[in-house]
């Protein structure tokens, strides 16, 4: 909290909106254009498979802690579960309205940019913190007064840094149909690493649910990797096999 604002809220529906403004320019395009009302269908399906993902994750991977405290579990504070949930819901959305073409490589820009400004509001609402540490000029001071490692805020420089990527991935054509999928292993490779540094429940050691989740990111996003790079190379081949 600073200066009586709850900025964590604030700043999220600040990312909600400005994922939106990103997906309509983007949505510009020859492949989105005149196709405005299934591309806010399928947006909502990531808005809404993103809630429910986070908050049966947050349930899952802090429920000890938590300790009963129903605002806890529907608070929807957990970045991993909302990927998972949000890409179950564009996949459950594309079946509704019928689109059979990729969006991933719009959400590659639009989800990182907004899970960014999302840990804009962890760092000034001091949540999502790291673990103790000896002081040191990288370190941050939680509530306490207490040294710690700025989870939060390498957690927005690596989202930041995938946006930049994504941009430019977006100018020479890297990864076509593919980055959003990039994503998901880059996010989770990241974020199980970066897990032992974050003060989260543990329940095996120093293994948490939030490792869990993490090494599902990875699995989803390399699976559905090898599974488009397979459906690329098949329609490549088709035009080749109709000449003859």
């Amino acid at each position: 909290m600073s200066g009586g604002i709850a900025w964590y809220p604030v700043l999220t529906a600040a990312a909600m909106g400005a994922s939106l403004i990103v997906t309509a320019r983007l949505a510009r395009g020859e492949t989105m254009r005149g196709r405005g009302s299934s591309l806010a269908a399928i947006w909502s399906g990531a808005l809404v498979g993103a809630f429910m993902g986070a908050t049966v994750t947050y349930a899952f991977a802090e429920g000890l802690q938590v300790h009963g405290d129903w605002r806890a579990f529907v608070s929807g504070r957990s970045i991993t579960g909302a990927l998972l949930g949000g890409y179950v819901g564009v996949e459950f959305a594309k079946r509704v309205v019928g689109w059979r073409d990729a969006t991933g490589d719009l959400f590659a820009v639009t989800v990182p940019l907004a899970i960014a400004i999302g840990r804009i509001g962890c760092v000034a609402a001091g949540c999502c913190q790291g673990v103790a540490c000896e002081p040191s000029w990288w370190t941050v001071a939680d509530a306490h007064g207490h040294a710690r490692w700025p989870a939060a805020q390498a957690e927005l420089v690596f989202n930041l840094a995938f946006v930049g990527w994504a941009l430019l991935a977006a100018r020479y054509g890297w990864q076509r149909t593919q980055r959003f999928h990039v994503y998901l292993i880059a996010y989770g490779l990241f974020r199980f690493a970066h897990e032992f540094a974050r003060d989260d429940v543990r329940f095996a050691g120093p293994i948490g649910g939030y490792h869990v989740v993490a090494a599902l990111l990875v699995a989803l996003g390399a699976w559905r990797y090898v599974v488009r790079a397979r459906a690329v190379t098949q329609e490549a081949a088709v035009p080749s096999a109709a000449s003859r």
